[in-house]
């Protein structure tokens, strides 16, 4: 084998690749980082109730009355953020409950994870709402509605937007424009008043 000859991908790489790809398919059809910030989010504001910190020999314990409720919200949070991944029709409602949740962590969590946990959620929560799936491309060569293969329209076709037209008083046919700023009728974009 000389050094020239490329040597062969081996399975691993073949293996990884192929997950890749299929990771980035999968990445892409729901709203993941979305989802990613809302269960990030959930974290903190169920975690820092419970903590004890250690600041040199002090012990800072975190621990308020609504330590259950710092939980709830925390685990809701990351449950809203694994269903946004896998349920993505939800996302609405995901995106509504995870702000929510994201304003009732400040008075019951600690500021909300310490403004961390309550700053994920809710730029999560907002994504969430903000997402919708995109358009598949659409293959080379493929031919849409009432297109021939080579692009052109059929005859007898018309080319762009059909405006309907409708029979005046006088008699003469013209675009369906009932603002009343048509150039044809000689308004010019103002209107008469009566």
């Amino acid at each position: 084998m000389s050094a020239e000859t490329p040597a062969a991908p081996g399975r691993d790489e073949h293996y990884v690749t192929t997950f890749k790809r299929n990771f980035r398919a999968w990445r892409g059809g729901r709203p993941f980082w979305a989802g990613l910030f809302v269960l990030l989010g959930g974290i903190p504001i169920a975690y820092f109730p419970y903590a004890h910190l250690q600041i040199g020999h002090l012990t800072l314990a975190m621990a308020t009355t609504a330590g259950a409720g710092s939980l709830i919200i925390g685990v809701l949070l990351v449950v809203l953020g694994i269903s946004l991944w896998f349920q993505k029709h939800v996302r609405v409602f995901a995106g509504v409950a995870a702000i929510l949740l994201a304003l009732v962590s400040i008075p019951v969590s600690n500021l909300g994870g310490f403004l961390i946990g309550f700053l994920l959620a809710l730029v999560g929560g907002a994504m969430a709402i903000s997402w919708a799936p995109g358009v598949p491309e659409q293959a080379p060569g493929a031919v849409g509605f009432g297109e021939t293969p080579g692009g052109a329209v059929p005859e007898g076709a018309v080319a762009g937007p059909v405006v309907p037209t409708v029979k005046s008083a006088d008699g003469v046919s013209g675009p369906n424009d009932l603002s009343g700023t048509n150039p044809a009728n000689g308004a010019n974009g103002r209107h008469s008043a009566g």
